[in-house]
């Protein structure tokens, strides 16, 4: 079991509901975000920006926290929920692709003292990592990982590690071939960056399995259920960290059923930082209509989802605090 700081405890109370598990709200999305927009029109900053202050706006009252980046969602975090934490986002959006390994960059003008200065109650960074890619490729990221969890500890606020697991040699991560190896890059992964050196304090993680390759789930069957099963809580017995799932850009229904498979698997999961699943549909009436009808939307079904979500939560995720 990992020992929090009394320090760090304060901030991730203020990331949690009631039941002490984390039903946290992410939109630090920039490319990808731009990208959505892009599909309509030519994404601006203001559209990036204001699209993010109506999530939340409207959705921040039923999260217990929200996730954003500082290069656009300052603006958004100003106007959330007042019960709401907030974490911010250290990394570039993206990697550079002309380069192999897709390593790690932090913001330029941005340290863990300023993103807490700027009333970050956690710092997340996301990192990209292959358990298979060369040694001198992942020896950068962990000693990379090593530098962000000091300035963490140095400045007391949590240090959520998003790890994205991939293969250098399969392109898409959502075939059947990536299927078939993307339980050992999960967890192994999250093996690695469990080490008290790391001094993470929650990790954001993908599920261990494509859902879509699920006997009962998809029409192409990679695992059984137990197989499955199996994975959810091989990937739970992994780590002695508290540890969230992200929704990967999944429906919601698809995300919430696989909430419900994990915790059947025996996963003892401690929440969610969902973003797509909850507002993506959003972005069509934001750009084809107008702010009304996205904030319609978001009112109605973007709500709808988030709350769903919840329900699901306290059937199926643990208390961070049996962790942590």
């Amino acid at each position: 079991m990992k020992t929090i700081s009394a320090g760090k405890k304060k901030y991730l109370d203020q990331l949690t509901n009631e039941n002490g598990v984390i039903g946290a709200l992410a939109i630090d999305q920039r490319g990808a975000l731009k990208k959505m927009i892009g599909n309509y029109k030519e994404a601006t900053t203001d559209d990036v920006i204001k699209f993010k202050e109506l999530v939340s706006q409207q959705l921040t009252p039923y999260a217990s926290a929200i996730l954003l980046d500082p290069e656009y969602g300052l603006p958004a975090a100003e106007v959330r929920d007042a019960e709401c934490g907030l974490l911010l986002a250290y990394e570039k959006t993206g990697y550079d692709a002309t380069t192999p390994g897709r390593l790690p960059d932090v913001l330029n003008v941005w340290s863990v003292r300023r993103l807490k200065e700027a009333g970050a109650d956690a710092c997340k960074f996301l990192l990209y990592y292959d358990v298979d890619e060369p040694e001198e490729i992942n020896e950068q990221k962990r000693a990379y990982m090593e530098r962000i969890g000091s300035e963490c500890t140095a400045e007391g606020i949590p240090f959520f590690l998003e790890i994205v697991s991939y293969d250098a040699e399969i392109a898409d991560a959502t075939s059947q071939e990536y299927a078939q190896v993307k339980p050992r890059k999960v967890i192994g992964a999250m093996q690695e960056f469990s080490q008290e050196r790391y001094q993470v304090d929650v990790l954001k993680v993908e599920v261990p399995v494509n859902m879509n390759f699920v006997e009962g789930f998809g029409e192409t069957v990679c695992y059984t259920q137990a197989e499955a099963a199996a994975y959810f809580k091989e990937q739970s017995d992994a780590t002695e960290l508290p540890f969230i799932f992200l929704s990967a850009g999944v429906s919601a229904e698809l995300f919430q059923e696989t909430l419900r498979f994990a915790k059947q698997s025996g996963s003892t999961f401690n929440g969610v930082l969902c973003g797509r699943a909850t507002w993506a549909n959003g972005v069509e009436p934001f750009v084809k209509e107008s702010e009304e009808k996205a904030i319609a939307w978001l009112s109605e079904q973007g709500k709808q989802n988030i709350i769903e979500l919840n329900e699901v939560l306290k059937e199926t995720a643990t208390s961070v605090y049996t962790k942590a």
